[in-house]
């Protein structure tokens, strides 16, 4: 019995059917091929990118300027020849979600250095920062010239911030910190730290306000340099206020002539008896304002002084000072203070 033969039209249906499978297994074909290709591309690159070149150690600063996109970062990488790929840089950073982690800065890359690891100093690398020191005991104008002269810092200068709101110390910044932006942590950092050390401060002082004790704190910081001697300068002005005595401090008296700016010659008998909003040798209690910017151990002397049974003090000719509890005392130590000071000036002529 011979098989039946299938129909003409049945025969188009397998020949349909075998033409659909064989589209089907050629696309899937070519899907797989083409997959295939791109983790193999994928691979590469990333291969590209985790690679460490070889050559010597050293390390360079790079700068991402504020606002760069990834592109431009990339462009300039491969310009300073930190990678040999902007290509790789950008696309592999983009496939792994990184573009927009990047910060403004400079940023020290340590070389030679794959592109992961560069992306990594520049993403979550410390941007370099560049030291501001502020001196203890200048007057706000004084600090605005040294702001305005640091190389690091950029903006327009502020306005001249009220005498003794600023927090002198060593500032860290980026480069590219606008003048304002620090002019701006200083007076934080100051009202900070008063505000902890307030809440610290010795019972039944003479003082009665955050003001006050700036404006003690920076005759202080006038008077002496020396850490030590900081607390019983305080001690000595403390006891002088609670007694009603006058401070009779000189900076005060040149606060009043020229704004603290350096005298560059004795202070005259005339000047000691002109009546300025400072001279304290011409008026009972605080000058009006403070004369300079205290530093931080001045403020604490000021807060929390020496229990000394002093009232007077004269500089010793060294750089430091002579205390005393009466005037005879006191008066004794400035003569003899005059008279080393004769001395010296005989030996130079």
């Amino acid at each position: 019995m011979s098989k039946r033969e299938p129909k003409p039209i049945e025969r188009q249906k397998i020949g349909k059917k075998n033409k659909r499978s064989l589209i089907l297994v050629g696309l899937g074909g070519l899907i797989t091929l083409g997959l295939g290709a791109v983790i193999i591309g994928y691979s590469y690159l990333n291969y590209r990118y985790e690679t460490q070149p070889e050559g010597l150690e050293s390390s360079v600063v790079f700068d991402v300027k504020r606002g760069s996109g990834l592109s431009t970062i990339a462009a300039k990488l491969e310009k300073e020849e930190l990678i040999d790929s902007a290509f790789i840089f950008k696309v592999v950073t983009k496939m792994r979600g990184n573009e927009s982690n990047f910060k403004a800065g400079e940023f020290e890359i340590k070389t030679p250095a794959s592109q992961a690891e560069i992306y990594e100093s520049l993403a979550n690398g410390k941007a370099v920062l560049y030291p501001v020191t502020i001196p203890e005991g200048l007057t706000s104008a004084q600090i605005m010239r040294i702001i305005k002269a640091a190389p690091s810092l950029t903006g327009d200068m502020p306005e001249t911030p009220a005498e003794g709101t600023l927090l002198p110390e060593t500032y860290l910044s980026p480069r590219g910190m606008t003048r304002k932006a620090l002019v701006a942590k200083m007076q934080k950092a100051q009202t900070d730290l008063l505000d902890d050390l307030w809440e610290k401060r010795a019972p039944d002082l003479p003082i009665k306000t955050k003001r006050e004790a700036i404006i003690l704190a920076s005759v202080v910081e006038e008077e002496t340099g020396i850490n030590s001697e900081r607390g019983k300068v305080a001690g000595v002005f403390t006891n002088r206020l609670r007694r009603g005595m006058r401070l009779q401090s000189d900076p005060t008296i040149i606060y009043g002539i020229n704004g603290g700016e350096k005298l560059g010659r004795g202070i005259r008998v005339s000047e000691i008896a002109r009546k300025t909003d400072w001279n304290t040798y011409q008026m009972d209690g605080l000058p009006k304002t403070p004369i300079c910017n205290p530093g931080a151990a001045a403020i604490a002397a000021v807060l929390n002084p020496d229990d000394v049974d002093v009232l007077f003090f004269v500089t010793d000719g060294t750089g430091g000072h002579v205390f005393s509890k009466t005037n005879a005392e006191h008066a004794k130590h400035v003569r003899a203070l005059r008279a080393r000071e004769r001395a010296q000036k005989r030996k130079k002529n």
